[in-house]
């Protein structure tokens, strides 16, 4: 009774002094437990939160702001800009990461996916587009439109800094 009375009230009602009330839980159990619930709640539960501000997007990409060569990522959005997925595209040397639209897109098309968000980091730690990253973006949107996926934004992230084309007005 006890337990379903703690579980009614929610995940996040759950503490490391509770779980121990539980017959059967031990010290060890009790943090795995709550460690299983903090990573799905970050993880998990997050992907149906819709990605509508640049922050939320840039927040997803913040694991390569640090990489030493260049990452080309894309995530498939639906109609409620939710993620569907998220992928690596290409991984490419210091300063280079070539992408294709038909690698980009392919995916995509899989998942059905409404809209695409793109990004990659610049190692070099200056987040302003090249004119190959503008003239890559110009063709993911022409792409897109023709195959009815919208390129919502392409982000590039740099050490401590990032770039969007949508906030600068670019798409």
């Amino acid at each position: 009774r006890t337990v379903q009375r703690q579980l009614l009230r929610g995940t996040a009602a759950l503490t490391y002094d509770s779980l121990l009330t539980i017959k059967g839980v031990n010290n060890a159990t009790a943090g795995k437990l709550l460690a299983a619930l903090e990573l799905a709640h970050r993880h998990l539960l997050r992907d149906n939160e819709p990605l509508n501000t640049t922050a939320d997007l840039i927040s997803r990409f913040d694991d390569i702001r640090n990489k030493q060569q260049e990452y080309f990522l894309c995530l498939s959005l639906d109609g409620g800009q939710r993620l569907i997925a998220r992928r690596t595209i290409t991984i490419g040397i210091l300063d280079v990461a070539l992408a294709h639209p038909r690698e980009v897109f392919v995916d995509a098309i899989a998942d059905r996916a409404a809209s695409i968000v793109v990004a990659h980091n610049h190692p070099s730690g200056n987040a302003m587009p090249s004119q190959k990253d503008i003239t890559l973006t110009q063709q993911l949107a022409a792409a897109g439109q023709l195959l009815g996926i919208d390129l919502f934004d392409h982000i590039i992230i740099s050490r401590k800094d990032s770039f969007s084309f949508r906030h600068h007005h670019l798409l």
